[in-house]
């Protein structure tokens, strides 16, 4: 639902061999993406404005979305979907509107306790809302930690597992710019944002771009032990010796083919941030 995992897992090759085994695929999306390549069934999803309901962001702001376009087609909203599919699979689920699906969740929920959908005006509330009576928590360590003076844990370095070597002597980096969001499903249909930022780069510090004997806008290469893509090289300061850096948004260079799936042993996150790559000119 709304995943791009075929480009932004890491080492997406390996991903991609695994939705190939799948013996069925669904894939709930608003646009085709590559991952729906991959699916047995697309379910046509409605977008933020084409539905109702309710966003919670990382402030802990529950807010209400008002719908301002009837979905095209044949899309629905996610929790019409979800509730259809159960139906389908023997689990009555019925609901009439977000409202009755917010107002569920505030009665299981204690900290979305008081969070009714009614409640939720311009501004939203903030979690924990206990009652109706309650007006959210604007800061949640306004005057100490929720738990007391706070837990901390000594955790020791690990290195990372790839580091670069003879064959592979570059450290690559991914990450994001300004003007795009994650594998582009959205904004690379943006024509003004198309225009600002159309291609993925390779930035590169100087020093490495005149051992190698690059000039800017040339293309290059990028290989791991994963796979390989080419794009043009940017020579910047901002990319440190040794280091390249390439955003993930671009499906014509896409960075995860080259990234390693070895995950943190607590967090399980990727080492999207770390792996060992070269650099080399495509003319060679």
């Amino acid at each position: 639902m709304g995943e791009n995992s075929a480009l932004s897992d890491p080492n997406a090759n390996r991903t991609r061999q695994a939705l190939k085994k799948l013996d069925f695929l669904i894939v709930q999306d608003i646009f085709p993406t590559e991952t729906t390549e991959y699916a047995d069934v697309v379910l046509p999803a409605a977008c933020f404005a084409e539905k109702d309901g309710t966003f919670t962001n990382t402030e802990r702001r529950v807010q209400k979305l008002n719908k301002a376009f009837d979905p095209p087609g044949e899309a629905k909203a996610d929790w019409k979907i979800v509730s259809e599919l159960a139906a389908k699979f023997g689990y009555k689920m019925e609901y009439n509107s977000p409202a009755e699906v917010m107002n569920e969740i505030t009665s299981l929920t204690p900290i979305y306790g008081g969070m009714k959908y009614e409640r939720l005006n311009e501004e939203g509330l903030q979690w924990p809302c206990p009652d109706d009576k309650h007006p959210g928590t604007r800061f949640l360590h306004k005057d100490k930690f929720s738990r007391g003076l706070g837990k901390f844990h000594s955790t020791p370095y690990r290195e990372p597992v790839e580091l670069p070597d003879e064959e592979y002597p570059f450290i690559l980096s991914t990450g994001r710019v300004l003007f795009h969001w994650h594998t582009g499903t959205m904004t690379r249909r943006v024509r003004a944002l198309e225009e600002i930022y159309p291609e993925g780069l390779v930035e590169i510090h100087p020093q490495d771009a005149e051992k190698i004997g690059l000039t800017p806008d040339e293309l290059v290469e990028v290989s791991s032990r994963r796979g390989k893509v080419v794009a043009k090289a940017k020579i910047t300061e901002k990319s440190p010796p040794g280091t390249v850096f390439m955003t993930f948004h671009f499906k014509e260079s896409a960075a995860n083919l080259l990234t390693i799936d070895a995950l943190d042993p607590i967090a399980k996150i990727p080492e999207y941030k770390v792996c060992a790559v070269k650099v080399q000119r495509v003319s060679q």
